[in-house]
């Protein structure tokens, strides 16, 4: 089910989510937004689920590690949110582009080899 349009704003409003989002434009570990952000990596990991519940951000793949563990690697499933407070309010997601997923899939086959 959806997210409604509140829990997306409560969401958004929490530290460092945005952040988040803005860096998983393409996929990434979770050790990889904690690094790059600065975030702790328990509080990154409780912030992507709080993304992913909203359907904001999404489990992209599993590759194999260098030390041959699966790791997650996320991404961001919108490229936009709108919100407007005319007539009561309103949440838009601008959904990924079908260029942008064709790109994280040629990227996804050539981690498999």
């Amino acid at each position: 089910m959806p997210a409604q349009d509140e829990e997306i704003i409560e969401v958004l409003g929490n530290k460092y989510n945005p952040e988040i989002l803005d860096a998983a434009g393409e996929p990434k570990s979770a050790q990889d937004l904690s690094e790059e952000l600065g975030v702790p990596i328990a509080t990154c990991y409780r912030r992507i689920n709080e993304l992913e519940s909203t359907e904001l951000l999404e489990l992209h793949d599993r590759p194999l590690s260098d030390e041959h563990r699966r790791i997650k690697v996320y991404r961001r499933s919108v490229d936009g949110v709108n919100v407007t407070f005319q007539d009561g309010l309103t949440v838009e997601l601008q959904e990924r582009s079908e260029v942008k997923n064709k790109l994280d899939e040629v990227w996804q086959t050539m981690t498999d080899n």
